[in-house]
Parts: C-alpha cells; structure tokens; sequence
C-alpha cells in the first residue's frame, strides 16, 4: 500500500540533517596503533568522579520514574550562580542541542527569520528551517572571524525573532568582545532574541570576555545555552540548560514534557556541578596542551587561528578531506568543518598529553609531504 503524501509535513523533508563527526566505530586501524579522537570537543580527563559516583548511587533506582518536573535541577543551578538568579530563570534539557530545537519551536513561525553567522553550529539553521522560517547568514568577518554587528542590525526586519551568537564561537575558536555584545543588545528591537550560546564558556579566558548573566539580569532578550558535554565530560548522558529572563523561560516551559530528564543523567550532572577541582584539572590541562600545540603549527607554517576554547581551528594547504585521511594514518581523528561554514578548514579537539605528542610529532610529517 503506498504511503499519502499528505500525511508529511513538507517542511521535514529535504532540510539537511546534522551530521556529526565519526565515532571511534568508524575507525579501522592496524592491530596496535593508538587512536586518539580529537574531533569531538570532548572533555580529554573524561567525567568528573562525582557524577560517576552519583551515577553507580542511582543505577539501581532506573526502574523508577525520575521527577516529573525539573525544579531540583533548577534550584541547583540557582546555588550554582550564587542565587544571582531564581529558579524561574533556568529551564533545563536533554542536551544544549535539545534546548535550541525546544527555543525554535517556542518562537519560531513560518515567514519568520533567523540571524546566523557563519560558520557556526549546524543546527541553529537546521532547527530554523524545519519550522519554516528563513535563514538569514551575515558571516564572520576576515581575517579574525569577529562579528559583523552593524551587518547583523542592518538584516533586522519586523519578521526577525532570534539572533544565534555562540561565544567562544564553534568551530573557530575565536571570541566575540564585550563591547560588541554591548552594542549588539543595545540595539535590538523587543521582538528579537539573542540566544547566546556559551557552551565552551570555561576555556574562555580573555579579559573582556562576558557571559550572557548581565544582560539577563538587566532583563534583556537574551537566552544562555549551556551544555554538560564539554567541560563536564557527559557527553553521552545529554544534559544541557538554559537561563534567561523568568518572562521567557516560563513560556519556553509550555513545550516541556513531562518526566523528560532522565535520573540519571540530572543526578550525575548536579554532581558535576559540585566538582570545581574536575573543572579546574579540565581546563588546566586543556590550556597546557595548546600552549603545546601552537609552537609546532608555527614551526610547520600552518595557518591557524589562537583559541579560547577546547579546540583548534586550521587551514590545511589541501582539501579537509584528504588531510582528514592523512592524520588518521598516525591514529588521529580530526574534524573537517565545511558544514560549519568554514571549507578548506579542519577543527583539531584538545587532547590529553598523549594525545598532543601523538599530534605534534604526526603534523610536521603530514605538512612535510604537501611541499
């Protein structure tokens, strides 16, 4: 019997997926060559011996519903923040991801219109399309990839509802100043908002580098997006939140369902909250490892850009495809990023000590053989 065309919603056919990067399944080696995967982002310490303990406390419970609502994670972000803001301002999710699916259905129409700049986070378009809004992209501006502001409130229009900013920015690296987020706010109109994607906000350590909690706090259309998949090491147990003003998070909180978070990831994620030694050992050695890497991308010549997060960006002097290829030869797996928006570029994760000696000795072999 064939299938009624009527019965799909045309807008959720045709719309590019995203595509992640490769797992280590993927991966073919000869029997005895270490892999590392460097194209992840992942935390290169692993999770926090917290949340591991939180988690084997929980484990006999899964035949348990877990809380039907999520306002002890919501109270313990609040702690988390030092009660700079109330439980009203946080809205918690199966991943930072899921909470930007969850902001685009909230706001978005069809005829409505986005702001992007790419390259930038697959799924901000991805989620935009599928709810039949327009995708506008003002790109990242050469040859430091810094925010076109005046492009972006040159676009606005009366359909304009959410500006995606994501600081440190995905795949780059590269941060977006104080004053340009200050100027940025500054002149949004009432219906548009800012979502302000901090997932790498830890590795950041620029003096005028700001978090989305100020504009907050002064009320501003602005929402945080927040994730327990870098830093925090629970990228498999899809955790994420949001904090914004209680005016928007309460509506966002209309599409929630119920029991949607899984116990054991809640629990293991407000452990993880607790475990600032894990944080602090996670990006100490994130921050050791660059200043390990960035000498040798010197010393090969290689066109790259300094980062504020956990990874790097490059520009190989051959397609992403075949230096992809090339680095697996050594066992390292790296990310070509054409489908952030940045062809010909290559985003490195930041890996153990290991890992870095295993990439600093396999770079000036690979660049060799492009001369």
């Amino acid at each position: 019997m064939k299938t009624n065309p009527v019965l799909f919603n045309p807008l959720l056919q045709g719309n590019a997926s995203y595509k992640g990067g490769k797992t280590v399944h993927d991966i073919s080696l000869p029997d005895g060559m270490e892999l590392y995967k460097l194209s992840s982002n992942e935390n290169p310490i692993g999770p926090s011996p917290k949340a591991i303990k939180a988690l084997e406390k929980v484990l006999p419970n899964l035949h348990i519903y877990p809380d039907r609502t999520d306002i002890r994670f919501r109270e313990k972000l609040s702690a988390f923040y030092g009660k700079t803001m109330g439980v009203d301002h946080f809205l918690c999710s199966n991943s930072g991801v899921a909470l930007l699916e969850m902001i685009s259905r909230a706001f978005l129409r069809e005829g409505n219109e986005i702001i992007i700049s790419n390259p930038a986070f697959g799924p901000y378009e991805m989620f935009a399309l599928k709810q039949g809004a327009k995708v506008i992209d003002i790109p990242l501006l050469a040859p430091d990839f810094s925010l076109d502001v005046d492009g972006i409130l040159d676009v606005i229009t009366e359909q304009t509802r959410l500006i995606y900013i994501t600081n440190p920015n995905n795949p780059t690296g590269t941060y977006i100043p104080q004053d340009d987020i200050d100027y940025l706010i500054e002149h949004l109109p009432d219906h548009v908002i800012l979502i302000y994607d901090e997932v790498y906000f830890h590795f950041a350590d620029a003096e005028d580098f700001s978090l989305a909690i100020p504009y907050v706090l002064a009320d501003k259309n602005v929402i945080a997006v927040n994730s327990f998949a870098k830093s925090y090491g629970l990228a498999g147990l899809r955790m994420g939140y949001g904090y914004g003003k209680p005016e928007l998070m309460n509506y966002l909180r209309n599409i929630q369902r119920p029991f949607f978070i899984n116990i054991a990831g809640m629990e293991a994620a407000m452990a993880a909250l607790d475990d600032k030694e894990h944080i602090s050992a996670t990006v100490s050695m994130v921050q050791s490892q660059k200043e390990r890497i960035y000498p040798c991308l010197e010393e090969i010549g290689a066109e790259y850009w300094r980062s504020q997060s956990n990874f790097i960006l490059i520009k190989p002097p051959v397609s992403e495809a075949q230096f992809e290829q090339d680095m697996l030869q050594h066992g390292l797996m790296v990310r070509p990023v054409a489908n952030f928006g940045a062809p010909g570029c290559v985003r490195i994760s930041i890996g153990n000590e290991a890992a870095t000696t295993s990439l600093i000795k396999a770079l000036p072999q690979v660049y060799a053989a492009y001369k």
